[in-house]
Order: C-alpha cells, then structure tokens, then sequence
C-alpha cells in the first residue's frame, strides 16, 4: 500500500508535537480574579470554590506578590462589601476612601508594572444585589440612571490607579458612556475591557456566594444575554466597537466557545474569555472524587479558549497554571 501522505508522522514523539503546535498558553495570557475583603482579618476559603480566598488588604498583597513572580500580568479585582454599606443606590461603590479604591492604589504603588482591572458593575454595592439600580416600585432595571453612577464609578477607579475599566453590569450605552467620562476626565489611556457578551448563565453561582451579592428578588435576564443567541451577541459586539472599547469579553467561557470564535470572525479587537466560577467549581469537584486529572483538564480547557480566539483568559486557575508552566 502506497501512502504518500501520513499525518501521524507529526505526532509520533513528544518534541514534534510541541514544535508543531498551534496554541499555547502562557501565564502572560491570564488574569487572575481576586476577592477583596473589607473589616476583615486575614484570609478565608470560598467554601464553593475550593482554593480561592477572600482576602484582607495584607494578604491582597502577598497573593499579587506571588502573582507578579509567577509571570501573570494582571489582576481583576472584585470587592466583598459589608452588608451595613449596601444600599438601594450603592453609594458605597463611589466612596473616594472606599477599600476598592485603596487596594487599587497599594497594587500599583507596590508592584507599578502589575495591570490592574476593575469592575464596574452596582451588585456588590447594591441592597437590592442587581447590577443596575432598581426602581423601587415597579422592579424594573433602570438603564439611563445607572449609566451616570457607573461612570462616576470607573473615573473614581481610573483615579485610583486601574489600567482597565471593567464594566460587567450589561445595561445599554455604558461602554460610551464611561468612555466619555474618561476622556472627560483626562483619563484618555485608560482601556475598557467590556463584558461584551455576558449571558444570564447558571454557571455563576459560587461567584455569588464569594460576594453575597446574589439578586433578593428577581434575576439579571432582563439585561444579561439569553444564552440561545447568538446573532444578538454581534450586535453587542457592534455597539461596543463604535462606543470605544479596546477589548471584548466573552462570559463564561466554555460553553461559549461558538461565541468566542465568532467574536473572532468578526473584530480586530482583542477577545477576552472568562472562564468563570461554576466551570472552576465542576473541574475542582470532579478532581477532588479522583474522576478526573484537574492539571490536564484545566491545560486542555483553557487551551480551547486561545483556540477559538481568545487572546486573554480570566481564570481562577491562573495561579495553578503559571505555576505549572514555570515546571
């Protein structure tokens, strides 16, 4: 029999395959979530995501430490407000003295080549636990009147020291408007890391309970995505070019790979995946019974993120992975 072609020729031994091979991941292409503590002492596991803290401002900065040494060039940061600081309009999340701000301002001080992102969103803030603020009548997210706090929210962090406004709330015209805000403020070179895509998913239950920042009534679908479309998230992705984004975010990840390759037909704009707290949680319980080899599993998922066309992966792996790099 004459083959004249054979594919298993480049995969015959380990060093023709890694020469040969399309997508790699490197602890540069991670970001790494943190949890941020205030009127707290320390450190304290998420019962939920095993392996991922809450954390004082001290520890905050022992782990972006570590970080930084592992090779990862960015941190998100998320705050755990105290409930007696919540309320209807979430005025805690525009406190020029709030801990969100002065972790901020610590990270960049000690570690200036470290890129901090940050959400901007109302849920951690808010009483009412949506992202958007609630009228208090009807139940409605109002879309307008929150754009005006959002923006108050990303000049405050700009000011602070972020290098990446995150804004995760989904409410209409708020990439725009927060670029406006920006420049207004002549914070020009600040980039905006829109969650462009963000779908009303099941998969972001431990987030919540890292937070406590779960809706008391209602759910977030009336702003999130409906995760049967598709087309809908082209559409996004449209208003967010023209609003000025300068990256584009995919949420969560791995059931969204049709999203992120999509994405990748259709914008110059670097893609962002976040591979988010349910999907970190499955993996962790499934390695934890023994059915599954966790550092493999993680390699291999965060590898289909890049593949599809993801140029960044929000991950609570990330620590893991550099370090298994660095092995």
């Amino acid at each position: 029999m004459e083959i004249l072609s054979r594919n298993r020729r480049l995969r015959q031994s380990d060093a023709i395959r890694q020469m040969v091979r399309e997508t790699a991941i490197n602890a540069s292409d991670l970001i790494a979530p943190l949890f941020l503590k205030e009127d707290f002492i320390g450190k304290e596991e998420i019962t939920s995501m095993p392996g991922i803290y809450r954390y004082d401002l001290k520890s905050l900065m022992q782990e972006v430490l570590e970080l930084d040494q592992l090779g990862i060039k960015c941190v998100s940061l998320f705050p755990v407000i105290d409930e007696n600081k919540k309320n209807p309009r979430a005025l805690e999340s525009i406190n020029p003295a709030g801990i969100y701000q002065v972790a901020i301002k610590e990270i960049k001080n000690s570690f200036p080549e470290m890129l901090v992102m940050t959400d901007v969103a109302l849920d951690p803030y808010s009483s009412d636990g949506h992202d958007g603020l609630v009228d208090s009548k009807t139940g409605k997210i109002l879309n307008d009147e929150t754009l005006e706090i959002l923006c108050q929210m990303a000049v405050l962090q700009a000011a602070s020291g972020s290098d990446i406004i995150g804004p995760s709330d989904m409410m209409d015209n708020r990439v725009g408007a927060i670029r406006k805000a920006l420049e207004s403020a002549g914070y020009k070179d600040t980039l905006i890391m829109s969650y462009t895509a963000k779908y009303a998913s099941n998969f972001y239950g431990p987030f919540r309970d890292a937070l406590n920042s779960a809706p008391k009534k209602g759910d977030k679908k009336t702003y999130q995505m409906d995760y049967g479309n598709s087309r809908e998230a082209l559409r996004e992705l449209q208003n967010d070019e023209r609003e000025g984004a300068d990256i584009v975010m995919v949420k969560p990840g791995l059931a969204y790979l049709d999203i992120i390759k999509l994405f990748s037909e259709h914008t110059c704009l670097p893609i962002a995946a976040y591979n988010v707290s349910g999907e970190y949680a499955m993996v962790k319980a499934a390695a934890q019974k023994g059915w599954i080899d966790e550092k493999k599993i993680v390699h291999e998922i965060l590898t289909a993120f890049k593949r599809a066309g993801a140029s960044m992966i929000l991950t609570y792996f990330a620590k893991d992975l550099a370090k298994h790099i660095i092995e």
